[in-house]
């Protein structure tokens, strides 16, 4: 066990040290039982990438689904394994680590990747926009969500991205 705890301890750049405390770090030894999803997605995050600084947001009460659903999620993440590779293969590390959840519960993964060096020049996370009600027109929404909570699983209407004229 202790060869294990070693390997994962990694001395933080002084840069990105003296830049940004990394106060919002969360060690996925210390899981949410009561959030699942987002437990595993902090867990394989953390596991596959080592980062520096993890953030990991539920983001479906932003979204027409039931409350208490972990289906939009926000993440940043913050890693050396980033160095040298274009934004395309950092955002497919992220969703091969993720993958079961992407093909089961996750529904919308927002992903911002950065070295620690990117870090340290712009400690900022993206916000996301608000969403649009993508099922507004839509007569049916309401039997498709109850269809989707009864099979246990929300069912949202996709939402148009970017926001008209944004482009």
């Amino acid at each position: 066990m202790l060869p294990t705890v070693l390997r994962r301890v990694r001395p933080i750049p002084t840069a990105l040290a003296s830049s940004r405390p990394l106060a919002r770090f969360t060690p996925h030894m210390d899981p949410d039982r009561s959030r699942p999803v987002e437990s595993s997605i902090r867990t394989k995050l953390t596991d596959r990438l080592e980062p520096d600084h993890l953030e990991v947001h539920n983001e479906s009460h932003m979204h027409a689904v039931p409350a208490g659903s972990e289906s939009h999620f926000r993440v940043l993440v913050v890693s050396s394994q980033f160095e040298g590779l274009p934004l395309i293969r950092r955002h497919r590390l992220v969703n091969e680590a993720l993958k079961e959840e992407l093909s089961s519960s996750v529904h919308a993964l927002a992903i911002q990747v950065k070295t620690p060096a990117q870090w340290a020049s712009r400690p900022t996370l993206e916000k996301s926009p608000p969403c649009m009600g993508g099922s507004r027109g839509d007569p049916t929404a309401e039997e498709k969500l109850k269809a989707g909570r009864s099979k246990g699983r929300p069912v949202e209407t996709l939402q148009e991205w970017p926001p008209a004229g944004q482009m």
